[in-house]
């Protein structure tokens, strides 16, 4: 299996969480002995633009250094924490046909895209770890207000991943439109964490564990779905046998199999047109 990374957009977002947290560290930090200056140095004379700043200041600082802690949260969760996307997908997809292409950080909204002989695969993710439940497209988080108020400033709410799925395979079979039109790209939701727990009632998208030892897991998912495809691969070796001589027979898109390779180049070239 040939992976692609968006090397440069995770060490740059990378670098950005970094910033960010120090940034935000020093904000505060400068907001806090600017709100006390007095209280640190009573017997100091202050001059009215020192008492004006001394009240204005603080009201403008703090609120800074709060909004980029929480951007800095955001981003460390996305980018730094561990385990890694990238990482424990191309893990989850050992064994898989050696013919498959993964792009990683390239198409968003879809974060990780999987073209395979079965089938193209739009993955989104959640690093998210406790308990969750799915009935439909409908996703819970239960816990009450002091969980959700801890959520609230971890920055890590779950959302509605199959809504962000969704527009994720819409968005990646918009790009291979004029490649293979009658191709249809299959959302997957992938939990990394190994604390997440998603009860499942029923689930619009397939919502999968990265870890093969958890069940349902992406490996034994796409195990089955490339053996739910086999009998077309016999069709399509039949009527390659059957083809006169010096006749070649197009079974790269029929019936929903498809050639990875020219699907891989149109994505290629989009990569090369975007700059990425």
């Amino acid at each position: 299996m040939r992976v692609e990374t968006n090397w440069k957009l995770v060490r740059r977002n990378r670098r950005l969480a970094n910033f960010l947290f120090f940034f935000s560290m020093a904000v505060l930090i400068a907001g806090f002995v600017v709100a006390n200056s007095q209280l640190m140095n009573p017997s100091a004379d202050m001059d009215n633009v020192s008492l004006i700043a001394a009240f204005i200041l603080p009201w403008i600082v703090l609120p800074v250094g709060f909004i980029s802690t929480l951007v800095s949260v955001r981003m460390t969760n996305l980018w730094v924490r561990k385990p890694r996307p990238e990482e424990v997908i191309r893990e989850g997809l050992k064994g898989v046909n050696k013919r498959s292409v993964l792009y990683n950080y390239y198409h968003f909204p879809a974060r990780h895209v999987l073209i395979t002989p079965s089938g193209v695969f739009a993955m989104i993710t959640r690093y998210q770890d406790g308990y969750f439940m799915v009935d439909g497209d409908r996703w819970q988080t239960p816990g009450g207000a002091l969980r959700w108020l801890m959520r609230l400033f971890r920055r890590d709410d779950i959302g509605n991943p199959t809504e962000e799925s969704l527009r994720a395979a819409a968005h990646v079979k918009t790009l291979l439109g004029e490649t293979a039109a009658d191709i249809q790209v299959q959302p997957l939701i992938i939990f990394v964490s190994p604390r997440a727990r998603v009860e499942i009632i029923e689930s619009t998208v397939p919502v999968l564990y990265a870890d093969s030892k958890r069940d349902p897991n992406l490996r034994d998912y796409m195990r089955d779905y490339a053996r739910r495809q086999a009998p077309q691969e016999n069709i399509d070796a039949k009527a390659r046998k059957k083809a006169k001589p010096g006749k070649a027979v197009d079974t790269s898109c029929d019936n929903g199999r498809i050639s990875p390779e020219e699907l891989a180049e149109a994505l290629d070239r989009i990569i090369l047109r975007s700059g990425r």
